[in-house]
C-alpha cells in the first residue's frame, strides 16, 4: 500500500464524501510501502487508537511514540507521519473527518466559536491520548465504538458517528480553552515547512542543491538544515533521497526499466538507485519489480 499526495504533500485520498464526510479505517503500519506512511496532511481532523504494538507517530515538531490502548488527536491540516517501531507489527483504528461535520454550515456560531478556535490554531497540532488520563480514556472508547458502530452499519449509523464526535469535540474544546492565554498563540513555522516540501516535491527529479531550497525561502543554508531537521527529523539531503524511492515504487511495479526509472526520479546513475533502494528496501529494484509483478499475477 502507498499514500498518494498533490505537490504540496496534501493526500489525495477521499476521506468520506460531501454529505457524510467521514472515513473509518482499520489500519496496518506493515501493510504500508517501507512500514511507514509519508509526511503529508488534510483538512480533516484525525483520531488515532493503537489496537495493537506500537507506531512512531510525528506531527509537525512533535514525536510521539504510540503504544497499545493509546491514541492520538492530530488537528486540521496538520504534517503528519507514522513508522513501525523494532519491525513488530501495529493495528491501529483511524477516524477522520471534515470539520464542518460538526460545525454545520459555514460561519455558523458553532464554527466560529467552538471549531475555528482549535482548528486555526497551529500550536494545537495534536494531543496524545494516553491510558491513564480519564477524558482521553473517554475519548478512546468513543474512537472504539464508532469502529465497532462502522462494522455494524446499524440503521442510524450516521447520527450515532455525529452524536460521538460531537462528543468528543466537546471534551477537546473544553480541555483548549482552559490553557492559558500564553498557550494559545498560533505558531508561524508550519507555512515555511509546507513551502519547503512543496519546492522538493516539485523539482526532486532534477539535482536540486540546498542553495536552491534556501533560496526559495528567503533564509540562509545553515538556517535551511537547522529549520527542516528540527520539524522533519531527518536532514534534507536523506528526505530527498526517501522521497525519489518512494516515487519509484509506482513505477516498478508498472515494470519500466530501472535506467529510465533512475533518470526519472532524479538519480545520478542507475548503479547510484541500486544502492540508495537496497538501503531503504532492503532488496534490489529489479527484485522489487519481479515480486510485485508476481503477487499481481497470483490476483488475476
Amino acid at each position: 500500500m502507498q499514500l498518494h499526495t498533490e505537490k504540496d504533500h496534501k493526500e489525495i485520498k477521499k476521506h468520506g464524501n460531501y454529505e457524510f464526510p467521514v472515513h473509518i479505517s482499520l489500519e496496518k503500519i506493515q501493510a504500508y510501502e517501507q512500514n511507514s506512511f509519508p509526511w503529508h496532511w488534510h483538512p480533516e481532523i484525525e483520531l488515532t487508537w493503537i489496537m495493537s504494538g506500537q507506531l512512531e507517530y510525528f506531527v509537525n515538531d512533535k514525536k510521539y511514540l504510540l503504544s497499545e490502548g493509546e491514541g492520538l488527536f492530530g488537528n486540521s491540516n496538520s504534517l503528519h507521519s507514522g513508522y513501525m517501531v523494532d519491525q513488530t507489527e501495529c493495528s491501529y483504528v483511524s477516524v477522520t473527518f471534515h470539520p464542518r461535520f460538526i460545525y454545520g454550515y459555514e460561519n455558523s456560531l458553532l464554527q466560529t466559536k467552538y471549531v475555528d478556535f482549535i482548528t486555526a490554531n497551529e500550536s494545537w497540532h495534536s494531543l496524545k491520548l494516553q491510558k491513564d488520563v480519564g477524558w482521553h480514556q473517554d475519548i478512546l472508547a468513543q474512537i472504539k465504538s464508532i469502529y465497532q458502530l462502522s462494522q455494524s452499519l446499524a440503521p442510524d449509523f450516521e447520527l450515532q458517528v455525529h452524536l460521538i464526535l460531537t462528543g468528543v469535540w466537546q471534551k477537546l474544546y473544553q480541555y483548549y480553552s482552559s490553557l492559558p492565554a500564553s498557550e494559545q498563540q498560533p505558531q508561524k513555522h508550519l507555512a515555511r515547512l509546507k513551502d519547503i516540501l512543496s519546492f522538493i516535491q516539485e523539482n526532486y527529479t532534477q539535482e536540486l542543491t540546498l542553495n536552491e531550497i534556501a533560496d526559495h525561502v528567503n533564509i540562509c543554508k545553515s538556517e535551511c538544515c537547522r529549520f527542516f531537521k528540527k520539524y522533519m527529523k531527518m536532514t534534507i539531503f536523506d528526505y530527498i533521497l526517501f522521497l525519489r524511492i518512494q516515487n519509484s515504487l509506482a513505477l516498478l511495479r508498472e515494470g519500466e526499466s530501472v535506467t529510465k526509472i533512475a533518470s526519472m526520479t532524479g538519480f545520478s546513475s542507475p548503479a547510484y538507485y541500486g544502492q540508495i533502494f537496497k538501503r531503504y528496501m532492503g532488496c534490489s529494484p529489479s527484485r522489487y519489480r519481479k515480486e510485485h509483478m508476481e503477487e499481481a499475477a497470483e490476483h488475476l
